[in-house]
């Protein structure tokens, strides 16, 4: 979706340390990435960096850009394009109206969102959503799938919810939101604590029994592939306890989202040793007092990674059941399914994408509106 659109957006990859600027056509980006220091303590400079980086980007277009839409971490009132009190940029403490200022500066609409709702967004129109139902129609099947949960694995542990191709964003701009779902193991602490970059770090210490603080889950995965000294078995523990936790997370988002999850973020290239603990409690089962048994999801989980499992994904046991009293059939869809697959963009590609899918489909919602 808009691969072919030929407007021109402003986007911004908004870190700690550094602001990354940029211009997408067509889902492309259109200008070399524009890096500057992000000022993140001081609110004059922040801003002033922001105003030269888009400017330093638009002076490269050629043409009038319809919006500037991108990813800022939260709390923010995304909505009216309010930041709020952000640990990573004490210059914002108070609430900064972001979005206004900047639309007021460049005279174009401004989008924000959370990097959770923005990558899930990307990989539905562009990535592992578009995927699956190629290939569901590739190999004859009827299915369609139009809900995904997008899961980023990080600094924290981030979500993103769409839902028949929209962003769902709630009454408060909380939707989608996972960090806050009790934790599985220390049901008193919240999930992001074990769905974390501190958290692979944290295990490893505490399965190694390593008092070297400074590795990186860089260094922990390179100790679990063996190429690095260290214990390899507390290494691949720390990730697969993560995969653990974030799929007790998914599991209670997925029995209400009911779709397809895709998972990125910067942990989740050490998805081999995540992936066997998160796809394990998305199987697991509950019991009732009276003893019975049921499955944590009504859906059969299948891990798209897998060619095997893939294949049989893809497979359709849908059939027909005849209607009482009548010669007719109708169709039966026999078994539920859900595919759990690696981000086919990447994080920061699928972000992208959906700041650009953002700015147009509101601005293509503004002129429906208004053309009535």
């Amino acid at each position: 979706m808009y691969e072919s659109d030929k407007r021109v957006v402003l986007t911004l990859d908004a870190g700690g340390t550094n602001f990354v600027f940029s211009a997408l056509r067509s889902n492309r980006q259109v200008v070399a990435p524009i890096p500057l220091p992000a000022e993140p303590d001081n609110l004059d400079r922040c801003l002033e960096v922001l105003v030269r980086g888009f400017e330093r980007v638009s002076s490269q277009l050629g043409e009038r850009p319809v919006a500037i839409s991108f990813a800022f971490p939260g709390p923010a009132d995304y909505a009216n394009g309010i930041i709020g009190d952000l640990p990573n940029f004490p210059a914002f403490r108070g609430g900064v109206a972001l979005g206004p200022y900047l639309s007021r500066h460049f005279g174009l609409p401004v989008f924000m969102e959370n990097d959770g709702n923005l990558f899930a967004l990307g990989e539905a129109l562009s990535g592992a959503l578009t995927e699956v139902n190629e290939a569901l129609r590739a190999s004859g099947s009827l299915r369609t799938y139009r809900n995904l949960l997008g899961i980023t694995l990080g600094t924290g542990f981030g979500a993103g919810v769409v839902i028949d191709g929209r962003l769902l964003t709630g009454d408060n701009g909380c939707g989608g939101d996972v960090w806050l779902l009790r934790n599985r193991k220390y049901p008193e602490l919240l999930a992001d604590e074990s769905v974390s970059i501190r958290a692979v770090k944290r295990v490893y210490a505490e399965c190694g029994r390593a008092a070297d603080g400074n590795l990186t889950p860089k260094d922990i995965f390179d100790i679990a592939e063996g190429v690095r000294p260290g214990n390899r078995a507390a290494a691949i523990a720390s990730f697969r306890e993560l995969g653990t936790m974030a799929g007790a997370g998914i599991t209670a988002a997925l029995n209400i989202v009911d779709g397809i999850v895709v998972v990125g973020g910067g942990l989740a290239g050490a998805a081999k040793y995540i992936l066997p603990g998160l796809l394990g409690e998305m199987r697991s089962r509950l019991s009732t007092f009276g003893g019975a048994s049921f499955p944590a999801l009504q859906m059969e989980v299948y891990d798209w990674e897998t060619p095997c499992e893939r294949l049989r994904f893809l497979d359709s046991d849908d059939g027909t059941v005849s209607v009482p009293g009548t010669e007719a059939r109708v169709a039966w869809r026999r078994t539920k399914k859900t595919a759990v697959l690696c981000s086919r963009l990447g994080a920061s590609q699928a972000i992208m994408c959906g700041a650009y899918a953002l700015a147009l489909s509101r601005l293509d919602a503004e002129n429906a509106s208004t053309s009535v």
